[in-house]
């Protein structure tokens, strides 16, 4: 797993000085508008897939719900696990592989991560995996980036200082994947990190689902739920279920 990008980019901690302000007001409140969108109900079972240190597993626990935050990062599942409780866990997992079988009511993927892989088939593993993991009925919600907006728009280069570390940014459109190159020094150590996101299209995401077995009931195109404009939109967020029989 150390030779993919993601493997080691995430487990980093320089990765969470990059990304340390994130919008952590518009999570929540995109979170709940999900909750009120989709009727979570206390007691029901989620999975929150990529989740991080667990910022997002921790407010849907909030709200009275049972979940479980799974990552590939052993660090972020470490930091994550010391606000574990008897209706809150975290696990290692790498989403190619899950074992779950008929375990929830919801999946949650959020704020692209996904999206990661050189295959069609490791995308397309991880959702049927996803579909084994549902209950008959259960809903998986997934947030991806709008690719015809990303690449329209697409910044070549910017730096940011955070905590007294200069990060050089550059951005590219290779072959189908958007990459970002992240370059830095620290403490005279120099340091280069990579991400590298497929630009996956609406047409690719429905056809991976119905091969999945899923049935997409919604596409909204940004956190308050709005319908979804391809040319426009900053988000693809699909809601599908998987049937009942």
């Amino acid at each position: 797993m150390s030779k993919e990008w993601f493997g080691t980019w995430f487990d980093s901690p320089y990765y969470h000085i990059l990304y340390k302000h994130r919008d952590e007001e518009e999570a929540s409140a995109f979170l709940s508008k999900l909750a009120e969108q989709l009727n979570f109900q206390k007691g029901q079972k989620f999975l929150d897939l990529a989740c991080g240190k667990g910022r997002h597993s921790i407010f849907l626990n909030s709200l009275g719900l049972d979940v479980i935050g799974a990552d590939l990062s052993a660090s972020n599942v470490q930091i994550a696990s010391a606000f574990a409780n008897d209706r809150l866990h975290f696990v290692q997992k790498d989403m190619r592989a899950l074992d779950f079988k008929e375990d929830f009511d919801v999946v949650l993927n959020l704020f692209t991560s996904f999206g990661y892989f050189d295959t069609d088939e490791e995308h397309l593993r991880v959702f049927e995996g996803i579909h084994r993991a549902l209950k008959a009925g259960g809903s998986l919600v997934l947030d991806y980036l709008n690719p015809e907006l990303v690449l329209r728009k697409l910044v070549s280069g910017e730096e940011k200082e955070i905590d007294g570390i200069v990060f050089h940014i550059r951005r590219e459109a290779i072959d189908g994947y958007i990459v970002k190159t992240i370059d830095f020094e620290d403490q005279g150590q120099p340091y280069r990190f990579q991400e590298k996101v497929r630009a996956i299209t609406r047409e690719e995401f429905q056809d991976w689902f119905a091969q999945a077995g899923f049935v997409l009931d919604s596409l909204y195109g940004n956190y308050k739920l709005e319908p979804y404009d391809a040319c426009c939109s900053e988000r693809m967020i699909f809601i599908a279920h998987k049937p009942l029989s």
